[in-house]
């Protein structure tokens, strides 16, 4: 698969090349392209479970940092297609249609803004704690960050890969409530200046 890595990840990626292979770093290190880059494209496996309703999925999305962020349904087969687009209000697209649904609240969750609401955590929520865990045979970094609203509070929890920070498994609490997992099958972080390599995901 081809895949953009930012200037940011390419200056990482030199960093964790020497002085003992990357014993130093840490989530600040791993943050710290999320801060940097224009945005992230990812492809991801939803499971929602709550109040008693579960659905699962499969979601792709560009994320642009400060800015509205295109959410796109891959599966389930009937509401493949149907895009939602956050940022200060939130849109539904399908085919030609559009549905304005209004702004959400910082502590409505959806499916559908899932992803965006998880990078922006990981851009400007507060870490609460961080240790190193191999996560299916890749040393990660698990971060826990707090993106609390007024009257709920809020975790997302990362496995990050140490090698270039790219998120493999995410999951968000509510009141100590997972409400989503989240398995990524595919990201790049993207700038307008980037580098391309042949990258299998998840190697």
């Amino acid at each position: 698969m081809r895949k953009l890595i930012s200037v940011p990840m390419t200056a990482l990626c030199l960093l964790l090349c020497g002085c003992g292979a990357g014993e130093t770093v840490t989530a600040e290190t791993l943050r710290q392209p999320y801060l940097e880059a224009e945005g992230c494209t990812m492809t991801a496996h939803v499971l929602c479970d709550q109040e008693g309703l579960l659905w699962e999925g499969t979601l792709k999305c560009d994320d642009i940092a400060g800015g509205d962020s295109t959410v796109e349904v891959i599966a389930p087969e009937i509401l493949a297609g149907v895009k939602a687009v956050v940022g200060e209000d939130f849109s539904l697209i399908y085919e030609d249609d559009v549905f304005n649904i209004g702004p959400l609240t910082s502590e409505e969750l959806t499916p559908a803004d899932c992803l965006p609401r998880l990078m922006d955590a990981l851009r400007e929520g507060w870490i609460l704690e961080e240790n190193r865990e191999i996560w299916q045979e890749t040393e990660c970094i698990r971060l826990s960050v707090d993106q609390s609203g007024k009257d709920k509070k809020i975790l997302s929890t990362f496995w990050l890969r140490i090698s270039d920070a790219v998120p493999l498994r995410a999951e968000v609490s509510v009141e100590e409530e997972l409400i989503f997992t989240v398995e990524f099958t595919e990201f790049a972080f993207c700038d307008m200046i980037n580098v391309q390599e042949e990258t299998p995901y998840g190697k």
